[in-house]
């Protein structure tokens, strides 16, 4: 139970918030006003009037160009560790890299051949 000791601050802190937290929610759904007009209740759409439906089908062009962006991006991402020690691991870290990258302007290059990475509404 020592060993829990230095921790108790953090947990007291955890309960505080926590109850804190659900005692504010709870006061403003008692307390806050419920007048509800039809303009209060039309989605916000940057001021302006929305045209069409709210919940529109998204082309998946959008997620195609998404799902590219993190995998390049977690592949650059990777990168990172081998700058930390490139000097370490010399003529052989530097071969692995450049075939990491290789790979990564393969991928890239097949993404610009088949047009995904062109945005089309």
């Amino acid at each position: 139970m020592d060993t829990l000791q230095p921790y108790a601050p953090i947990g007291v802190l955890l309960v505080l918030t926590t109850v804190l937290a659900f005692t504010v929610i709870g006061l403003s759904a008692l307390l806050g006003p419920r007048r509800g007009s039809k303009r209060k209740l039309m989605p916000y759409e940057s001021g302006m009037t929305p045209i069409g439906p709210a919940m529109r089908r998204t082309p998946i062009a959008f997620f195609l160009v998404a799902i590219e962006f993190l995998l390049f991006d977690i592949e650059i991402m990777f990168l990172l560790p081998y700058a930390l020690v490139f000097r370490e691991l010399a003529v052989d870290g530097l071969l692995a890299v450049a075939f990491f990258i290789l790979i990564i302007v393969v991928g890239y290059i097949y993404a610009l051949k088949t047009g995904t990475l062109k945005w089309r509404e």
